[in-house]
């Protein structure tokens, strides 16, 4: 699919050669009907070398309302995982406090 198309004859000589025909990858022989000189009518054309994209000015304001929207939400994600991970420590904090006192009354005890 994605393999080069390597010339047969690259020195310019004035006769045109055809291209290698690409060797399917399914085992299968490739269609020898048609020849690789002439292409297949029902082919579909080449694609255009260079494909240009035009944006209108409502496109454009729609693409940076876009792009603000997905920095607000990425925001909101990154700084409630930030909240979630203080939360956290400052729990483990107290926790350990606690924990700290209550063995500190058990050893008294004894």
């Amino acid at each position: 699919m994605l393999r080069p198309r390597i010339p047969v004859n690259p020195l310019p000589t004035g006769i045109v050669t055809p291209l290698a025909q690409p060797v399917a990858l399914s085992g299968t022989e490739p269609n020898r009907e048609s020849s690789p000189v002439a292409p297949d009518r029902h082919a579909a054309p080449n694609a255009p070398a260079h494909t240009t994209i035009q944006l209108t000015p409502g496109s454009m304001v729609a693409l940076a309302a876009g792009g603000g929207a997905v920095v607000l939400v990425v925001g909101a994600v990154l700084v409630s995982m930030l909240l979630a991970v203080a939360i956290t420590g400052v729990s483990v904090a107290v926790i350990a406090v606690v924990l700290r006192l209550l063995v500190k009354d058990l050893q008294k005890g004894r």
